[in-house]
């Protein structure tokens, strides 16, 4: 059996990567030019989503920027606006009405993996459950616990020590819809333990195989991409021909300028003569001044580097 929609969780604040999220939604922050959601899209589309929605709250202008049509890889996409945060639970119930036929997944949009999504789907149909989450020992938290298969418990609430982190992926059935109020804040987490104590089908799989990154910090943000460019890491779900590409085929670059380590120029940059770039990733439309050195350091978008830095966020 297959799930063909997903609800993408696209609204948070993005507060502990500020200040690179001031300007850009976390989601839409460039991952060696490749918005950071669009690794969600094609992960989803590999396992056989062929439908999407996409909460936004802060900036949704950038999201109907990149969005607008409603269409991502010949696959329908909903952008569903939360004026008012929800959170992730009161967010999957204001897209009801576009989720509520059949299973679903859901995923963080502000996370970069390749875990096994066949495996966490196939398990939800093989134990016919509620809910099935991915599980992962990041090393975050280790707030579940699962045994044989089952979640018994989260954040401790019946008492039970968990193990595993939540690794931000599910896959749900309708029935969460009818355990969450609308036009409510909250965290699906509540719902869902108050699901397991009434007996509730919800399972778990571990994924520990693959890489999985919650980019929270800037150095999250540039560990990221030097498992893609050092580490060769590129999933077998990325459709973009050439990605990743370090220099982009409209920046200007002066011949004197050097780019060292996992450095990334956008497109339409300007790096001027004798500069030196180490471990630098600069955003669209930035542009770097001659005779500037700049060791790991985020240039967004329209942001003007001059002099010496390192540890920097323009």
């Amino acid at each position: 059996m297959s799930v063909t929609k997903a609800f993408v969780f696209g609204a948070g604040m993005g507060t502990r990567l500020r200040p690179i999220t001031d300007m850009t939604p976390k989601p839409l922050i460039p991952i060696v030019q490749k918005p950071l959601i669009t690794f969600a899209l094609d992960h989803l589309i590999a396992a056989g989503v062929n439908s999407f929605a996409i909460n936004t709250h802060r900036l949704p202008q950038q999201f109907e920027e990149r969005f607008g049509e409603g269409r991502y890889r010949n696959c329908d996409i909903a952008l569903v606006h939360e004026p008012d945060l929800l959170e992730t639970g009161g967010g999957m119930k204001n897209a009801e009405p576009l989720l509520k036929n059949g299973p679903f997944l859901t995923y963080s949009g502000d996370i970069l993996c390749d875990v096994d999504l066949p495996m966490l789907i196939d398990e939800h149909f093989r134990a016919n459950n509620d809910v099935t989450l991915a599980l992962r020992q990041t090393g975050l938290a280790s707030a579940i616990a699962l045994r044989d298969g089952r979640i018994v418990d989260i954040t401790e609430k019946y008492g039970i020590p968990g193990t595993y982190d939540f690794a931000n992926i599910a896959v749900w059935t309708a029935g969460v819809f009818d355990r969450i109020a609308p036009h409510k804040k909250i965290s699906f987490i509540p719902p869902l333990i108050e699901w397991i104590g009434q007996g509730g089908r919800i399972g778990g799989v571990v994924l520990d195989q693959g890489e999985w990154f919650n980019v929270g910090s800037a150095g999250d943000y540039l560990r990221a991409h030097s498992t893609v460019l050092q580490g060769h890491w590129r999933p077998h779900f990325v459709s973009d021909p050439g990605w990743p590409q370090p220099v982009h085929d409209t920046a200007d670059v002066a011949p004197g300028a050097k780019m060292l380590g996992c450095t990334v120029i956008g497109p339409n940059c300007r790096v001027g003569d004798d500069v030196v770039l180490e471990d630098t990733i600069v955003w669209p439309g930035a542009e770097i001044t001659s005779r500037s050195r700049l060791s790991r350091c985020i240039v967004r978008s329209r942001q003007i580097a001059s002099g010496t830095h390192q540890d920097h966020v323009f």
